[in-house]
């Protein structure tokens, strides 16, 4: 079997357990036998069978692969998806990752069904080659350029973790030129090298508490997050609830002349450009510098016309 429906395989447990936990070998014997047709167009090689000596190796590359670990509950006679584990939301966005991935592979003969945005890549060529030096604590040398700058400059990183954001691909890394942590986009990053030199995790740094409360990839700078209020028109507000701006998001007012909710994020550029795109469906209610930077970059972009 190919790589491909082996994992399609893993995917297909883990989501059976996760709608039904505590499921006996049985039910999920005939779980992966209803969607033997699914696993075919993963890999038309696929052979008919699912045994218990399948399950038991397949739990152990799950753990592996995904980091999820699965347990037998003898008082309850069934398999399930260990608590801590099951709620890792960087699991759910592997998931739909490969999901939409093996869709686009399927949609080959769907162009009139399936519409997609033209974008090329934007660095990911090198997201293998970072994850083994991340996992391997390997310092990194690479050429980078920023927008902004006509110099190319050289560097010398330790990588900490990879970002998303934007349809674009960062690894945060401390520099060793000044020894600060920055995020460096890997479609401005060109000749990569993986040293064979070693570095040290720092103990009390976690990419997940730095970006706690940032909206995009611009890091803090050591500034106090600021709690935010906005109000949007009942419309946009539909769309705010569905999909919040950030995880720090409440809302405490939601009637049919407004939707407000409140953020507590540092007063980034990325966020400052994302409030710009919701133009007069949106309101700064606080803090007052804020309001006041929307207000003037609103101005400014009415002078230009």
């Amino acid at each position: 079997m190919s790589k491909r429906g082996y994992i399609s395989r893993y995917l297909l447990i883990i989501k059976r357990l996760k709608v039904k936990p505590y499921s006996s070998y049985e039910e999920i014997q005939s779980y992966m036998d209803s969607q033997f047709e699914y696993l075919q167009m993963m890999d038309d090689t696929l052979n008919i069978g699912f045994s218990k000596r399948t399950l038991q190796r397949d739990m152990r590359e799950i753990r592996n692969v995904f980091g999820i670990s699965i347990e037998y509950s003898k008082s309850q006679k069934g398999y399930f998806i260990s608590p801590s584990e099951a709620e890792q939301m960087n699991f759910q966005r592997i998931m739909e990752a490969f999901e939409v991935f093996n869709s686009l592979n399927l949609a080959q003969n769907l162009t009139p069904y399936i519409h997609l945005e033209p974008r090329r890549p934007q660095g990911t060529e090198n997201l293998y080659g970072l994850l083994h030096a991340i996992k391997n604590r390997l310092f990194i040398k690479f050429e980078y350029q920023k927008f902004w700058e006509e110099d190319v400059s050289h560097r010398t990183a330790a990588p900490y973790a990879l970002k998303e954001f934007r349809n674009r691909w960062y690894v945060l890394a401390k520099d060793e030129k000044d020894g600060s942590i920055k995020s460096f986009a890997l479609d401005r990053l060109t000749k990569l090298e993986i040293t064979h030199q070693h570095f040290p995790y720092p103990k009390n740094y976690s990419v997940e508490q730095s970006y706690r409360h940032c909206f995009g990839i611009i890091s803090s700078n050591d500034e106090k997050p600021t709690d935010i209020i906005l109000s949007f028109k009942p419309l946009q507000g539909k769309y705010i609830k569905t999909l919040p701006l950030h995880h720090t998001q409440q809302v405490f007012i939601d009637s049919e002349d407004e939707l407000k909710i409140r953020l507590k994020l540092y007063l980034t550029h990325d966020l400052l450009m994302e409030l710009l795109s919701f133009g007069n469906n949106m309101k700064v209610i606080e803090p007052a510098s804020l309001a006041e930077q929307i207000k003037q970059a609103h101005k400014q972009a009415f002078k230009q016309y």
